[in-house]
C-alpha cells in the first residue's frame, strides 16, 4: 500500500492474516445482534432516501461486513488499509443477499488514496471513523470530492462520552472547563477531548463538516462496544434524490 499514514498502517498490521479471519468468522455471529442489526436498518434507510439506483463507496469496509445491507446500488467499491481484510471481503457475509450490481475492492489509505472525482451518490463508513481513523477535515474533503452533487454522506464515530473511554481526570476537569472557554482555548481544548477526532460528537462533527455538507441526520446509538453518533450528511447541488 502506498501513500499510507500512520493510522492506514496500523490497520494494516493489526487486521492481518489470521485476525481478518476471525473477524471475518465473527461476521457469521451477527445476524441476531441488536446493534449490528440497527447498523444496517439505518444503511438501508439511507439507501431509500435515493429515487434511483446509486453508486456506493465503503470507506474502510473490512471484510464487507455491511455490503448486503445496501439497496438500489449499481456499482459499489470497498477501500481498506487491510489486504487481508479485503481478502475476506471477497466472500461476505450474506454475499447471496448483496444486491450491488458490482463490488470492486480497493487496498489504500481513506486519508490519501486518490479516487475519481464525482464518482459516488453514496460514501458511507461503519466504526471506522473516529475510531480507527480520525474524522477531521481531511476525511471531509476527500468525501466532498468524491460525491456527486446531491450525494450522501453516512458515517458513524464513537462519541467522547462513550463508556468505552477511559474517564481520566484530564478530560473530567476538561469538560468541566469547556463551558467557560472561548476563542483559540476552546478550539484547542475541544481537540483535545476529541484526541484530534479519534472520537466525535455533535459539535465536532459539525464543525468538521462545515459547507458543502449539510446534517440531514445526527442520531445516537449505543452499541455492544461504544456510544456512537450516525450522522448522514448531503452535498449541495441537485442529482440526490
Amino acid at each position: 500500500m502506498t501513500h499510507a499514514t500512520e493510522w492506514g498502517r496500523k490497520a494494516e498490521d493489526l487486521y492481518a492474516t489470521a485476525y481478518a479471519r476471525k473477524y471475518r468468522e465473527h461476521d457469521d455471529e451477527l445476524r441476531d445482534v441488536k446493534a449490528y442489526r440497527a447498523f444496517c436498518d439505518w444503511l438501508e434507510n439511507v439507501c431509500g432516501r435515493f429515487d434511483r439506483r446509486i453508486d456506493a463507496l465503503d470507506l474502510g469496509c473490512g471484510t464487507g461486513r455491511y455490503f448486503a445491507a445496501l439497496r438500489n446500488v449499481e456499482a459499489l467499491v470497498g477501500i481498506d488499509a487491510s489486504a487481508a481484510m479485503l481478502d475476506e471481503a471477497a466472500h461476505p457475509v450474506d454475499a447471496s443477499r448483496i444486491t450491488a450490481s458490482s463490488v470492486r475492492l480497493v487496498h489504500g489509505d481513506v486519508l490519501t488514496y486518490d479516487l475519481a472525482p464525482a464518482s459516488f451518490d453514496l460514501v458511507y463508513s461503519v466504526g471506522v471513523l473516529a475510531e480507527h481513523t480520525p474524522f477531521d477535515d481531511r476525511v471531509v474533503a476527500n468525501v466532498c470530492r468524491w460525491l456527486r452533487p446531491g450525494g450522501r454522506f453516512a458515517f458513524t464515530t464513537v462519541h467522547p462520552d462513550s463508556s468505552s473511554i477511559p474517564n481520566t481526570a484530564g478530560r473530567v476537569v476538561g469538560r468541566a472547563l469547556l463551558p467557560w472557554t472561548t476563542g483559540s482555548i476552546r478550539r484547542w481544548l475541544r481537540s483535545r477531548l476529541m484526541a484530534g477526532g479519534q472520537y466525535a460528537d455533535e459539535a465536532w462533527i459539525a464543525q468538521c463538516l462545515g459547507q458543502p455538507l449539510t446534517v440531514e441526520s445526527l442520531d445516537r446509538l449505543e452499541s455492544e462496544a461504544h456510544l456512537h453518533c450516525l450522522c448522514v450528511a448531503r452535498k449541495s447541488g441537485q442529482g440526490g434524490q
